[in-house]
C-alpha cells in the first residue's frame, strides 16, 4: 500500500476513535450529570448546613491534620461597625488590612488628624465620604449609627481623651497598648468607659494568638510540672529621633512601654497569677536619640508560686522576639513570641534516655483579626471581653513599679491588682451578676468566649 494511502488510513482511524472518545465522554457526562446536577450528592464532598455554617468531614488521613473548617462571617449588615481612630502605620499596614480577615466586624468609619490621607484610605476600604472625620468629630461620629466600636491606634498620651470621647459618644472602645502614660489616665478611662455602660478592651493581640495561646495551655496545664523559671525579650532597633515613641510627653517612656510591655503581659497571662516583687535596671547610651526615653530595660518579676520571669527590652538590639518557659520536666520555646506573625513552637523533654525536641505546629491565624472579632463577639453577645481596661491598668502600675525599682536600685514589693482582673482561663469564663447596659437590659458580665482554635 502506498505511503499517503497509509497515512490517510491511519489518520482516519484516529479522527474516528477520537470522535468515539468524544461521543464516549459527553454520553458519560450527561449520564453523570442528569438533569443538569454534577453527579451523586455525597456528603464527604458537598458538606451540610449546621446553626448556618457549613461543615465537611475530614477527608485526611489519620497521620496528617485534619483541616480546617471553611470560614462562617457574618453577612457584612450584621458585622458591627468599627470606627478607625488614627491612621498611622500600624493601621494601614496591619488592622485594616485585618478586617479582610475578621467574620464578625468591619470598618465603616475613619479619624484621622491627616484629611487628604483619611479621603484616600476612605476610598481604598469603601468607607463613605461622609464617615471620615477630623480628631474633633465625635459629635458627628456619635450620629453615626453603623459606628458601633471605636479602635483607638493614636500615640500613648492621646488615648485618654479619646477612650473618654468615645465612651461620651456612646460607642464601645478598643484600644491599643499601652493602655495610657500613666494608671491614673487608665483608671479614669475606665471610669468613663463604666459610667457611660460601653466595654472597654485594651489590645493584647497576643493573648488571642493561637501560639501564645498553647504555651499558656501547656503551662498552666502543668504537662512539665512547675513553672519554675521564664525568660521574655523582645528588642529591635530605632533610628528616627523625630519620631513620636522617641517623645516623652507622647509615649510615656520608651523600649519598657512600647514593645518590654508584651513581656510583662506575656508572662502574666501565662502564669495566670500577679508578681508579688520587681527588680529592675535602665541602661540609655549618650545618644541624642534616647534624650527622652529610655533604650534598654531589664526586670525580674518573682511570682508567688516561686517562679521568676526574667524579661529584657531595648530599642538598640537587634530584632528578637522570644518566650521560654522551663519546668521541671521540660522546657517550652516559642519563637517570634511577640512578632505579627511567623512563630514557632518547640517543646524540649526527656524520652527515655535521650532528650527530645520536638516542634508543634499550628494553623497561623491573623492575631489583628482574632482580637478584632473578639471585640465584637463581646458587643454581639454582651459579654465582657477577656482582655478589659483593668487588665491594663494592672500592667500600668507594674510599669511604674518597674521604673522604680531602677531609680532606686531597689527591690519594690507589689500589692494585689487594685481592680478585678482574670487571672485564669476559667475565671474569665465566670459570670458576673450585677448592672444594665447602655440600653438599660441586664449587664451579662458573661466573659467573652476563647478565639476559635487555628487549624
Amino acid at each position: 500500500m502506498p505511503d499517503d494511502v497509509t497515512a490517510l488510513s491511519r489518520r482516519s482511524l484516529m479522527l474516528a476513535g477520537g470522535a468515539s472518545l468524544v461521543g464516549i465522554g459527553s454520553a458519560a457526562a450527561q449520564g453523570a450529570a442528569g438533569q443538569g446536577t454534577p453527579g451523586p450528592q455525597r456528603p464527604v464532598d458537598t458538606g451540610k448546613v449546621e446553626d448556618g455554617r457549613v461543615t465537611f468531614p475530614n477527608w485526611r488521613g489519620p497521620s496528617d491534620r485534619p483541616s480546617p473548617p471553611p470560614p462562617a462571617p457574618l453577612p457584612p449588615s450584621e458585622r458591627v461597625g468599627f470606627a478607625i481612630v488614627g491612621l498611622g502605620r500600624l493601621s494601614l499596614e496591619e488592622i485594616l488590612p485585618a478586617f479582610g480577615e475578621c467574620r464578625k466586624a468591619r470598618p465603616v468609619a475613619l479619624m484621622s488628624g491627616s484629611p487628604d490621607k483619611a479621603k484616600a484610605v476612605a476610598a481604598q476600604c469603601g468607607i463613605k465620604p461622609e464617615a471620615v472625620y477630623g480628631y474633633d468629630g465625635w459629635d458627628a461620629l456619635a450620629r453615626n449609627p453603623e459606628v458601633k466600636a471605636v479602635y483607638i491606634v493614636t500615640p500613648n498620651a492621646l488615648h485618654r481623651d479619646q477612650v473618654i470621647a468615645a465612651a461620651g459618644a456612646g460607642k464601645h472602645v478598643l484600644c491599643e497598648k499601652p493602655m495610657a502614660v500613666s494608671s491614673g489616665e487608665a483608671r479614669a478611662m475606665i471610669d468613663a468607659c463604666a459610667g457611660a455602660k460601653v466595654k472597654l478592651m485594651i489590645a493584647y493581640r497576643c493573648q488571642y494568638e493561637p501560639h501564645n495561646r498553647e504555651v499558656v495551655r501547656l503551662a498552666r496545664g502543668g504537662k512539665y510540672g512547675k513553672v519554675k523559671l521564664i525568660e521574655a525579650t523582645n528588642t529591635q532597633t530605632m533610628s528616627l529621633p523625630e519620631q513620636w515613641r522617641m517623645k516623652k510627653a507622647l509615649a510615656g517612656g520608651g523600649a519598657l512601654p512600647d514593645i518590654g510591655l508584651y513581656c510583662l503581659n506575656g508572662v502574666r497571662a501565662l502564669m495566670g497569677e500577679e508578681p508579688v516583687s520587681v527588680q529592675a535596671q535602665i541602661q540609655s547610651p549618650d545618644d541624642p536619640l534616647y534624650r527622652e526615653v529610655e533604650e534598654t530595660v531589664a526586670f525580674t518579676l518573682r511570682f508567688p508560686s516561686g517562679a521568676l520571669a526574667l524579661c529584657s527590652t531595648s530599642y538598640g538590639a537587634h530584632e528578637t522576639r522570644s518566650l521560654t518557659v522551663q519546668a521541671e520536666g521540660g522546657a517550652i520555646q516559642l519563637q517570634n513570641a511577640f512578632a505579627y506573625r511567623g512563630q514557632r513552637l518547640f517543646l524540649n523533654h526527656r524520652e527515655g534516655k535521650a532528650e527530645a525536641r520536638e516542634e508543634r505546629v499550628l494553623g497561623e491565624k491573623n492575631q489583628f483579626a482574632l482580637e478584632i472579632d473578639h471585640m465584637a463577639t463581646c458587643i454581639l453577645e454582651n459579654r465582657t471581653p477577656r482582655t478589659p481596661g483593668e487588665e491594663g491598668l494592672q500592667d500600668q502600675i507594674l510599669m511604674e513599679a518597674i521604673y522604680e525599682a531602677a531609680r532606686t536600685g531597689q527591690s519594690v514589693a507589689l500589692k494585689g491588682p487594685e481592680r478585678s482582673v482574670p487571672k485564669s482561663d476559667k475565671e474569665r469564663g465566670d459570670k458576673e451578676r450585677g448592672g444594665k447596659d447602655q440600653d438599660g437590659k441586664p449587664l451579662d458580665r458573661t466573659r467573652g468566649p476563647e478565639p476559635e482554635d487555628a487549624g
